[in-house]
């Protein structure tokens, strides 16, 4: 029986080309009026009405924003910083005179310049690289915002069985390449399945805030990556051992604020049953 389209919401994926944009369309299309947007000619995506083509460092945001008049703005996109910057700018207006909503897909990466410890909702951000440094520059932007407009989606590495991750590591299993692992770095993990419904619940509940989408638990890095390969099959892969530092250095989201309820949650096991699937 087809499921009945809420008509309350129109939600516009920015980036819905992409691996994690491409899923949150997948998981959202058949409950709300969805659309989203690409980059790049791609044919299967030209000839879908709900897709529109946009460049962020050529187009103009309020174009699409005016044509399809969002009430949820799913924020997935990748690209030129600068560009992007700009573009959260204008769809902060958006948001203030449309009373709209942004769900802005960030990073842990906000918390690299803290090693000692996982990071939760609340805690400060800073980053010593170029990424983590862009994403706190538009999570600044938006958290001026009345709280009601925004929710901020702080990702651990997302793995899936379209990931990238996935298939770089395939693809250097099937070529011999090294694999690099880092030993002493601890992270939480996630999956694309789990981050699309853990959204869907966050838009049907309206809510509102920041969260960290990770794994409860935490795992080495090399040791993770280590059992997705002997879940992927009987290979005999290379590792290239990377130490940043002699000591252990976290690089973690976990929840303490805003917490899910328990069948939205998940564990790094989680994903080695999924891969096997």
């Amino acid at each position: 029986m087809k499921k009945e389209i809420d008509k309350k919401h129109r939600i516009l994926i920015l980036g819905a080309s992409g691996f994690i944009g491409e899923a949150l369309y997948k998981e959202l299309c058949s409950y709300f009026r969805t659309y989203g947007t690409y980059r790049t000619d791609n044919y299967s995506f030209d000839k879908n009405k709900h897709y529109f083509q946009y460049d962020i460092e050529e187009d103009d945001i309020f174009e699409i924003l005016d044509s399809i008049k969002p009430t949820i703005i799913i924020s997935a996109l990748r690209g030129n910083f600068s560009a992007q910057v700009i573009a959260h700018a204008h769809i902060s207006e958006y948001l203030v005179v449309n009373n709209a909503k942004l769900i802005f897909l960030s990073s842990a990466n906000v918390f690299d310049a803290y090693s000692k410890f996982p990071s939760y909702e609340l805690d400060k951000t800073l980053s010593h690289s170029m990424y983590g440094h862009f994403k706190i520059k538009i999570e600044n932007m938006l958290l001026r915002l009345p709280k009601k407009h925004v929710a901020i989606i702080r990702l651990p590495m997302v793995f899936g069985t379209q990931s990238p991750r996935i298939k770089e590591i395939k693809a250097f299993l099937q070529e011999g390449l090294l694999i690099e692992v880092f030993p002493n770095l601890i992270i939480n993990v996630t999956t694309d399945t789990k981050v699309t419904q853990q959204i869907h619940y966050i838009i049907n509940r309206n809510k509102s805030g920041v969260f960290h989408l990770g794994s409860r638990d935490l795992v080495h890095h090399d040791d993770f990556i280590k059992e997705i390969i002997e879940t992927l099959g009987h290979f005999k892969p290379l590792f290239k051992n990377v130490y940043t530092t002699n000591e252990a250095r976290y690089l973690a989201v976990l929840s303490k604020v805003n917490n899910l309820p328990k069948h939205l949650q998940l564990q790094s096991e989680n994903i080695f049953k999924e891969l096997k699937v």
